[in-house]
């Protein structure tokens, strides 16, 4: 016997859709999390250009140690006649160091294209500010983000004899075994680049980032760091790097130029 089964007829599924209320409730969700994460993401940012300026400032300081040991302890020139006084005879750090690091010294780069952003000479971090903002050009002269305690020399000097009448008087290198407290004294630091900021971040300074040696008012103040705080890196003699929010003493007056010369983080004995 031939039994007969009737078959039940498959309903199509019905697909519940998302109202709109339910929509701007994932879309507001969304934007939550994207608010919230877009600022750490920067903060990490930052903190990853100032691991790699610090990281390029220990190269420094090795490079220094290197140069020092091939030299008869002695530092280069804090300066080396900056740009604009004549291109001969450079005897500063910007011109020694780079070939213990295997890089070119800055003046042989062609004029209008010297060093900037993504050079040794450059924190990662460093920004110029519009280029009408300056006394100089940057972009062709080149500029520096890194500049080096200006207190460090006054042992001998370039070109004797400079007590002489009709003497180069020229400024003088540092001998490195005469620094008291390697650890305390500033050897490169993090400057000024924007002039809007200016040294005290009210008067400006449009020589920002010009020469590559200065003082304590040229002190960076363009990298945030976790929590939102603002300073940046100093390079110390015995090559280690500490980041500071500043390098002002509450005691020094406004109008200070050149640190007492009794700051141990600037003069080294």
């Amino acid at each position: 016997m031939v039994i007969a089964t009737r078959q039940k007829k498959t309903q199509p599924l019905e697909i519940a859709g998302f109202t709109l209320i339910e929509l701007l409730v994932v879309i507001s969700i969304i934007a939550v999390l994207i608010s919230i994460l877009l600022p750490a993401l920067g903060r990490a940012r930052s903190l990853a250009k100032q691991t790699v300026c610090q990281t390029q400032l220990r190269q420094w300081g090795l490079a220094f140690e290197i140069y020092a040991q091939e030299n008869d302890n002695l530092y280069p020139h804090i300066d080396s006649q900056d740009r604009g006084s004549g291109e001969a005879d450079n005897f500063g750090w910007v011109d020694m160091i780079p070939p213990m690091m295997g890089e070119k010294p800055f003046y042989d780069y062609p004029r209008g294209r010297r060093p900037g952003v993504g050079s040794v000479f450059q924190c990662p971090a460093a920004q110029l500010a519009p280029l009408d903002c300056y006394t100089y050009k940057p972009i062709r002269n080149g500029f520096f983000s890194y500049a080096m305690n200006s207190c460090l020399e006054l042992d001998e000097n370039c070109w004797p004899p400079y007590d002489q009448p009709g003497g180069n008087n020229m400024p003088s290198f540092l001998k490195t075994t005469r620094i008291k407290n390697s650890m305390r004294v500033i050897l490169l630091f993090d400057q000024l680049l924007d002039p809007r900021l200016g040294y005290d971040g009210q008067e400006k300074y449009r020589n920002a980032g010009k020469y590559c040696g200065s003082y304590p008012k040229a002190f960076s103040a363009r990298h945030a760091r976790s929590g939102e705080k603002i300073g940046g890196s100093l390079l110390y003699c015995d090559t280690h790097v500490e980041w500071k929010s500043t390098v002002w003493k509450e005691d020094w007056p406004a109008d200070l130029e050149v640190p007492p010369r009794n700051d141990y983080n600037w003069y080294p004995y």
